[in-house]
C-alpha cells in the first residue's frame, strides 16, 4: 500500500460488501484495509492481512479514510452517521435506511460534515443501456417524454440466500419497493423529473409479512409526463423493463446485468416514429454484454474525493428524493397508510 492509497473499511461484510471490495482492490488509489460483519466470529485477521470485526464500532477504531456502509436498512443510516462524525469519507448502499426520518437525519448531519464526500449506490444509474437512453432524451432526438411504464420483479421477497430482516418492518422499513423497486423509482425520476401526483395501491397479500410483495403506482409530473410503475415480488421470475414514450419514438430497456444473471439480457431498443408505418416502425436494438455500474460509481465517488467535484448521482439530496417518492408511493394507499399508521411525517 502506498501512501498516496485511501484506508477503506467496509460495514457489513455479505454479498454486496463483498462485491465492493472486489471493485475496491482493482483500483489503484484504495485498499481495505478493515472490515466488520455481524456473521464474522470476534475480531481477527483474514489470510490476506485486512482485519476484521463482528461489530461496527470496532471496526470505526481504526484508521480510514473511507467507509463503505453495506447494511441492513435499521443500520444503514445509524452507521452512515457515525462515519461523518469520524470524519470519513461515505458510500452507502441503498436504500438510505428504513425511512424518509432516517436520510433525514443523515442529511442534517451531513450539513456539518460538507468537506467530507457522502455518495448512495444507486447503480442502475450507471448501466450502459440507462446511460444511452438517457443521452439520446437529452439530445432532444426522440422530442419529448410522453410517458414511462417500469416493471421490476423478483421471483420472491427472499433469494440468493438473503437474510430474513429484509420481511420485517421494524428491521427493512418496507417490502419489495423499498428493497428493489427504488431502483426503478429513480430512474423513472431520472428520465421524467419530479412526480407531482401519486397514485397507488400496495399489498401484501401474497407471501403474507407485515411488508409489501407488490406496489403499484400512477404518477405525473407538473408538466404532464405519466409513469406506471409496479414492484413486485411474485414475478415467479426475476424481470426489469422499461418503457419510455417520446413524441418522435419510443426507447424499450429490457433486462439488467446484474451478479446473478437473473434479469435477462441487457438490451435498448430505440423505435422512431414513422407516420407511413402502419405501426411497424424501424427498431434498433443494442445488446450490452458486461455491467460497468459498480466500478464506474466507485469511480464517481473517488473522483469526488481527489478532485473534489461535486457527486452527479447518489448524492444525499437525490437519495432523498428519491426516498421521499417511494413513501409517496405507500402513503397514496390510504388503505397501507392506515393499516401501518403511516402519516404526513412520513413523507
Amino acid at each position: 500500500m502506498t501512501d498516496t492509497q485511501l484506508k477503506v473499511g467496509i460495514a457489513g461484510y455479505g454479498i454486496v460488501g463483498k462485491r465492493r471490495r472486489d471493485i475496491i482492490d482493482a483500483r489503484d488509489d484504495m485498499q481495505v484495509v478493515a472490515v466488520c460483519d455481524q456473521t464474522l466470529d470476534g475480531t481477527g485477521t483474514f489470510d490476506d492481512g485486512v482485519r476484521f470485526y463482528d461489530v461496527y464500532t470496532d471496526l470505526l477504531g481504526e484508521s480510514l479514510d473511507i467507509l463503505f456502509v453495506a447494511m441492513s436498512n435499521d443500520m444503514a443510516a445509524t452507521v452512515t452517521i457515525a462515519g461523518l462524525e469520524k470524519g470519513l469519507h461515505v458510500f452507502c448502499e441503498k436504500p438510505p435506511g428504513r425511512d424518509v426520518a432516517d436520510i433525514n437525519a443523515v442529511a442534517e448531519c451531513y450539513q456539518n460534515h460538507q468537506n467530507r464526500v457522502l455518495k448512495y449506490g444507486f447503480n442502475h444509474r450507471y448501466h450502459d443501456s440507462v446511460q444511452d437512453a438517457l443521452a439520446i432524451i437529452r439530445s432532444g432526438e426522440l422530442s419529448d417524454v410522453i410517458n414511462l411504464r417500469g416493471v421490476y420483479g423478483k421471483s420472491q421477497l427472499i433469494t440468493f440466500d438473503q437474510t430474513s430482516w429484509r420481511t420485517e418492518r421494524a428491521l427493512a422499513g418496507g417490502g419489495v419497493l423499498l428493497d428493489q423497486g427504488i431502483h426503478m423509482v429513480d430512474l423513472l425520476r431520472l428520465f421524467s423529473g419530479e412526480f407531482t401526483q401519486v397514485h397507488s395501491f400496495v399489498e401484501n397479500s401474497v407471501w403474507g409479512h407485515d411488508v409489501e410483495d407488490n406496489a403499484y403506482a400512477l404518477m405525473r409530473t407538473a408538466d404532464g409526463k405519466v409513469a406506471m410503475l409496479h414492484s413486485s415480488a411474485s414475478s415467479w421470475r426475476h424481470r426489469f423493463h422499461l418503457d419510455i414514450t417520446l413524441s418522435n419514438g419510443s426507447l424499450v430497456l429490457s433486462g439488467i446485468l446484474s451478479g446473478s444473471k437473473s434479469y435477462g439480457e441487457e438490451t435498448l431498443t430505440v423505435i422512431r416514429r414513422d407516420k407511413d408505418n402502419m405501426g411497424v416502425p424501424q427498431e434498433e436494438t443494442t445488446r450490452y454484454n458486461t455491467d460497468p455500474s459498480w466500478a464506474l460509481e466507485v469511480a464517481e465517488f473517488a473522483d469526488a474525493i481527489h478532485k473534489n467535484v461535486p457527486i452527479s448521482n447518489g448524492s444525499v439530496e437525490d437519495a432523498l428524493k428519491t426516498m421521499q417518492l417511494v413513501y409517496r408511493i405507500y402513503c397514496a394507499d390510504t388503505t397501507w397508510t392506515d393499516k401501518w399508521a403511516l402519516g404526513a411525517e412520513d413523507v
